[in-house]
């Protein structure tokens, strides 16, 4: 465990006057050597890891392989955080923190890079090819196509995607950006962000994965399900979430009657009792819960169903308004009454991630085959040897749940929503300091959002120290992939692929390997430079 400054200076300070000067610098490095190494870390990143101001996730240190959540043609970058736009919201905390230009102009070229690969809807795509579409499609032939477990990139669709926060992250950056020097060149970008966002909003007021809508159908004889109102990976609250900043700081109050329709439709997807639950995604006419990918069977979702109630406690946070948190109760109810017998529970997690509609029961997901061509994901009621790259056993802490419905019932509304962003005057409170610190909320507006950690002097020399001659951490690359080797073959391979999270040698799913390369992570250079960062607001 780090010990904090005091705790350190206190414990060490006999030793501390025992030893040579330059130890005693370099075990509490001042400020001029913390700026020092945040510079050399983001040059590299900037000069050697950047694809046209663009970035992935991870690389060998020669840059000969590169992945993102799968592995990246040489001239791409990746809009999926930890990609493109986290590094520019980094670079602008960086910039808040340091106060050197520099990092404005790295910020900049991040966000240039993502709006030279905008749709002209006005959304992102999970990557941009830096070298046109044509390429991009190459790419989905050949390492999307053959991601057996990796469905929504197993076809090209040409359009935007709500999906793992990209269009969001990315949106955001451009409002930060913009609002940074208000230069003119991030607002029509900006303008197209947010028109996206309204554009595609259901008029139940919930969002579709992926936008514009495709006419083709989907894959693998399954009805396409992009075009679904969509709750997995917070994808309205994402949504929500922007649209109150743009509200806030722009002034936009004819963002209003989006975010109020966003948050009803929380409302309205919730199913009857006994199963008063939602689904990751619902049918945008029947609004029941539908089938998505081949392992997400039309269901309840109890993580997804935790989730919802809790965007519901902030709704009420939000507004004040009691229907927010009316039928919690009854969703309570019915996570308890999924919770699963202590016998088929896993590593403590209670709840069954999916439940069938109508007779209650859980939804268990398998796999048989070896790839994408001759295998098959299906569920059905039987525990034992399901997938493990996605997990059919959820930890759903419903007393917590109940506890924070009882003390925002008992709550006043004008208490509860005091201070609320949405409710406020438009226009009046500011973005958060900064974006890589913590999550960012709305709540957050008007505060630095930052952890509330001591990053102690041992832990920052230790972090200096570690960068090596050409400026980057050396980080194991758990997470790899099988090269592309074409398509798949229409006989199972020897072997056992049910339990896996790759198949046979032509799957080009990520895995995690028991044998990791070091390389170049830009997880890891976000967070170190998230550790100087606060030990530069904490006084170093």
């Amino acid at each position: 465990m780090l010990l904090s400054r005091r705790a350190l200076l206190a414990t060490g300070a006999a030793l501390a006057l025992a030893l040579p000067a330059v130890a005693r610098a370099a075990a509490n490095p001042d400020r001029d050597a913390i700026l020092a190494t945040m510079k050399r870390a983001s040059k590299f990143m900037t000069d050697e890891a950047s694809v046209g101001g663009g970035y992935v996730w991870s690389a060998l240190p020669d840059f000969s392989r590169r992945w993102g959540e799968l592995e990246a043609a040489p001239t791409m970058i990746w809009v999926q955080p930890p990609g493109t736009a986290t590094m520019g919201h980094l670079f602008l905390d960086a910039l808040h923190a340091t106060g050197d230009a520099w990092y404005y102009e790295a910020a900049r070229s991040a966000a240039d890079a993502l709006v030279r690969g905008q749709h002209p809807s006005g959304g992102w795509n999970y990557v941009i090819d830096t070298a046109g579409e044509d390429s991009l499609k190459r790419w989905y032939e050949t390492f999307g196509a053959n991601a057996w477990r990796m469905e929504e990139f197993q076809r090209y669709y040409g359009n935007a995607t709500f999906d793992d926060a990209g269009t969001a992250e990315a949106s955001q950056l451009l409002l930060r950006l913009y609002l940074e020097k208000r230069d003119a060149k991030y607002r029509a970008p900006l303008e197209r962000a947010i028109a996206f966002v309204l554009d595609s909003q259901h008029a139940s007021g919930g969002w579709p994965q992926r936008w514009p809508a495709v006419a083709d159908g989907g894959l693998h004889g399954h009805a396409d399900y992009t075009g679904y109102l969509t709750f997995n990976d917070d994808v309205a609250g994402e949504n929500i979430k922007f649209l109150i900043f743009c509200y806030q700081t722009l002034g936009e109050k004819r963002l209003l009657p989006a975010i109020h329709r966003a948050m009803d439709c929380f409302l309205a997807c919730q199913q009857p009792a006994p199963q008063a639950a939602w689904g990751l995604q619902h049918d945008p006419d029947t609004l029941k819960p539908a089938a998505a990918r081949t392992y997400e069977p039309e269901a309840f979702a109890t993580h997804t169903t935790a989730s919802n109630i809790e965007a519901l406690f902030g709704f009420y946070r939000l507004t004040g308004d009691p229907k927010y948190l009316a039928r919690v109760p009854e969703a309570l109810d019915w996570l308890d009454s999924v919770r699963l017998p202590v016998a088929l529970r896993r590593d403590g997690r209670e709840h069954p991630t999916f439940v069938q509609p109508g007779t209650n029961k859980p939804l268990y997901v398998h796999r048989k085959g070896s790839n994408v061509v001759n295998g098959a994901y299906y569920a059905d009621g039987n525990p034992a040897d399901t997938v493990v790259h996605y997990s059919s056993f959820r930890a759903v802490d419903v007393s917590r749940l109940r506890a924070e419905h009882a003390r925002l019932a008992a709550m006043p509304p004008t208490e509860a929503a005091k201070g609320s962003p949405l409710l406020s005057k438009s226009g009046s409170a500011p973005l958060p300091k900064y974006f890589t610190l913590a999550d960012v909320a709305v709540s957050d507006m008007t505060s630095d959002a930052k952890r509330t950690r001591d990053v102690s002097p041992a832990a920052v020399a230790k972090l200096i120290g570690g960068l090596n001659d050409r400026g980057y951490w050396p980080t194991p690359l758990k997470a790899v992939s099988n090269p592309y080797i074409g398509p798949g073959s229409k006989e199972v391979a020897p072997g056992e692929f049910r339990l896996t999270r790759v198949g046979d040698a032509s799957d080009t799913s990520p895995y995690i390997t028991d044998y990791p390369v070091m390389g170049v992570s830009t997880g890891e250079y976000i967070k170190n430079m998230g550790a100087f960062i606060e030990a530069l607001e904490g006084g170093a």
